[in-house]
């Protein structure tokens, strides 16, 4: 059988489709209906006609319609954990975490759709103010149109689609090509919300049509979670409507002298493995006290080769699975052997097999490799020692990127001078910047894009500030 997509809230077949591999075999998955020109303008027709119908719809109706999709996942949630399973290649517990966060991202989204309150303004704080009663209200700025990436392709749909709800706001899909199952089986939960038709679209689009989502001036903001050289080039063709990047980085962690080494070192190697490494606030760059390297390095590398043996889809203690495909599995590669060309030591991995990429721990590796200054997305972390906080801080910032840093230490005062030096959109003290709360901003500054993630803000994006003046003088 073959998955529908979702135009104007309801599905329809097509007839190009796709398969979707399980990436643990290989083999074909599911197959779903391909969207083309015609499906896409038909979504984004019906985003815009019910634009009206999405702004009128009470709070109240828009909050039980997020909590339902909640309650929705929830009784779902090992049909939903075995689709990520098999296509973005999961191992259990993390496709559990993610179906987890999703519900938890739903529900906050609707717990956020009555917070869109407004301000009062003191105009009488000028003299051409006075006798003036001013206020201000949010509004939802219409249609928007989403595209996701491979990685977390439940849990970024609904930090796109969540707040769209809240905010009043008409909304299409594009699911990564590789990924769009999860995002479907969504689409199915919210066709049966009590949302005006045109509310939503799911549309896997792999060849014509796709532009659409980026340069049709009927969609009012794009929001974009993906790789740095398609964003920025889909900001330039956006026209006038709002953007939303969130474009990765090569996070960094510091390690001082007073930090507690064994957490430290825990979450290190988790930061740096999980999922493959297939996240973009994996743990890249650490730099560790000269004090405590030593002892981060050993403990990271036994940590590294425990992780590699532990790869089975439904051992609940793996967080290791393939990368996404062969392909990305041969450019971390090719980027480890330049590094090592260039005098890189790898302590630990380095090997592939198929999309397979070993636990890798490198240090020594010059800053001008790929392997440093990129993102690896891959399961590779590099290490190096400091003498002087302020050195580290320093290295740390040195990156086109600027995402989440992490610094485990036991002074506050270095963790406040992080915060002024590291230009990042997030400091996380005493934990890795794999660190996110589906609650809090998220998002980054410099290569890492524009705009922040979470209900709260996203819908920021999707309203506007509108301003009301009574001239009570007359």
């Amino acid at each position: 059988m073959t998955r529908s997509l979702y135009v104007a809230s309801r599905p329809r077949a097509t007839d190009r489709t796709l398969a979707v591999q399980d990436k643990y075999t290989g083999a074909p998955f599911e197959e779903v209906a391909v969207a083309g020109a015609q499906e896409v303008e038909d979504a984004i027709a019906a985003a815009d006609a019910a634009r009206d119908a999405m702004a009128r719809t009470p709070i109240h109706r828009r909050a039980a319609a997020l909590r339902g999709v909640a309650s929705a996942l929830r009784d779902r949630r090992e049909a939903f954990t075995r689709a990520l399973i098999a296509e973005v290649g999961k191992p259990v517990a993390l496709a559990r975490g993610e179906v987890d966060r999703a519900i938890e991202t739903f529900t906050i989204s609707a717990e956020e759709a009555g917070r869109q309150g407004g301000e009062t303004l003191p105009l009488d704080a000028t003299r051409l103010g006075e006798g003036l009663f001013g206020m201000t209200v949010r509004r939802p700025i219409g249609p928007c149109s989403f595209i996701t990436p491979f990685n977390f392709p439940l849990n970024l749909a609904a930090h796109k689609i969540g707040p769209a709800i809240a905010a009043g706001c008409p909304c299409v899909l594009k699911p990564d090509d590789r990924t769009p199952i999860t995002s479907l089986m969504l689409g199915e939960i919210l066709a049966g919300l009590d949302l005006p038709e045109g509310a939503f679209g799911v549309l896997p689009c792999p060849d014509e049509g796709r532009d659409l989502f980026t340069t049709d001036d009927r969609l009012r903001l794009l929001s974009f979670t993906g790789s740095p050289k398609v964003g920025w080039e889909l900001k330039s063709r956006a026209g006038r409507k709002r953007v939303v990047l969130e474009l990765g980085g090569n996070a960094a962690c510091i390690v001082d002298e007073t930090a507690d080494t064994d957490r430290a070192i825990e979450r290190i190697a988790f930061g740096a493995f999980y999922q493959a490494g297939q996240s973009c606030i994996s743990v890249q760059r650490v730099f560790a006290h000269e004090s405590v390297y030593g002892r981060i390095r050993d403990g990271v590398v036994e940590r590294a080769r425990a992780i590699s043996g532990r790869r089975g889809r439904d051992d609940e203690s793996a967080i290791l699975g393939p990368v996404i495909d062969a392909a990305a599995a041969e450019r971390i590669v090719s980027w480890l052997d330049e590094a090592v060309a260039a005098g890189a030591r790898v302590l630990t991995g380095g090997g592939r097999d198929g999309a397979w990429v070993e636990p890798t721990v490198v240090e020594r590796a010059p800053r001008d490799v790929r392997l440093s200054c990129e993102e690896v997305f891959g399961p590779v972390v590099l290490l190096a020692p400091f003498d002087e906080f302020g050195a580290a801080l320093a290295a740390a910032d040195d990156s086109a990127w600027g995402l989440q840093a992490g610094v485990f230490t036991a002074r506050l005062d270095r963790a406040l001078q992080a915060l002024d030096r590291l230009e990042v959109g997030g400091v996380i003290v005493n934990d890795i910047p794999s660190t996110r709360a589906d609650a809090m901003p998220y998002g980054g500054v410099k290569g890492s894009g524009l705009g922040r993630e979470g209900p709260r803000w996203a819908i920021r994006d999707m309203t506007e500030k509108r301003l009301l003046v009574i001239n009570r003088r007359v």
